[in-house]
């Protein structure tokens, strides 16, 4: 049996109000995802006024920076590597900038 650690329900709802503090500081609604690291939704929210569109969006930057446990901007200069530019065509994998794994 292989065992990984995973973030408690509080500890993803503290971290969603954080950022939530942190958008609201910067002057924007955002979509917020936080999954456990299997990538699994753990805590989920949608401004009034952010765009249905950021719901998947955010779920599956949460999803592709649990995965590899990078941030999802970095995936852009990975995917003009021809070894790894097959991935682009992974219907889960976002790699676009925002998503960020917690450690």
């Amino acid at each position: 049996m292989i065992s990984t650690t995973t973030i408690s329900l509080e500890a993803a709802q503290a971290l969603l109000a954080e950022a939530r503090r942190a958008c609201a500081a910067r002057g924007f609604a955002a979509t917020i995802a936080i999954t456990d690291a299997g990538g699994h939704l753990r805590a989920f929210e949608r401004a009034d006024t952010a765009p249905f569109l950021t719901v998947g969006v955010a779920i599956d930057k949460a999803w592709t920076a649990a995965s590899f446990g990078m941030a999802t901007h970095q995936w852009n200069q990975y995917m003009a590597e021809p070894a790894v530019a097959p991935l682009a065509h992974h219907p889960r994998l976002t790699p676009v900038g925002g998503g960020v794994p917690i450690f």
